[in-house]
């Protein structure tokens, strides 16, 4: 009862305190189903976003010229990755918009991260999200039945520990 009384208040602080979807120029809204993409890693994998489904995902919008999302994405390493990367019903993917593969890997490698990264060269994945004139760097947290339970838009550490926060609640 404990949990459940946690998780309410956790969902409800986290609907007053997040924007709106159209404040963050996001197409898609807090309840939506994620939309499907397919998308090439810089390992050469290819992961469809449907393939995840039953576990909690995280989508990470970044690309090399982001100042934010270099100063966000170690973060996400160490309080995000390195804390749920063993646990199967965790995901995680970071969508490097308009970039070739060689930029991609040496922005991975310079802040660094070792959470997966893919390429959205023509930002495509990007535009089923959010207009595709906007910025970066955007997250969208999709629980394990496929739907959005969280966007965010650039970065400060309350909203951060928010969604740190809610990913836990999820995975418990």
């Amino acid at each position: 009862m404990k949990n459940l009384i946690l998780a309410v208040g956790l969902l409800f602080s986290v609907s007053i305190f997040s924007q709106t979807a159209d404040d963050k120029v996001y197409l898609v809204k807090v309840g939506d189903v994620a939309p499907n993409f397919i998308m090439k890693l810089t390992d050469g994998k290819t992961v469809m976003l449907s393939d995840l489904k039953g576990k909690v995902v995280m989508l990470q919008f970044t690309a090399s010229w982001c100042g934010v999302c270099r100063k966000e994405m170690p973060f996400i390493e160490k309080d995000i990755w390195q804390k749920h990367k063993m646990n199967p019903n965790f995901a995680i993917l970071a969508i490097d918009r308009d970039e070739p593969l060689e930029t991609v890997q040496k922005f991975a490698l310079s802040i660094p991260i070792t959470y997966p990264i893919g390429l959205d060269p023509k930002a495509d994945i990007f535009a089923l999200y959010a207009k595709r004139e906007s910025g970066i760097t955007r997250n969208v947290i999709i629980d394990k039945t496929g739907k959005i339970v969280l966007l965010t838009r650039l970065f400060n550490m309350e909203e951060f520990k928010r969604m740190t926060d809610l990913i836990d609640l999820l995975l418990k």
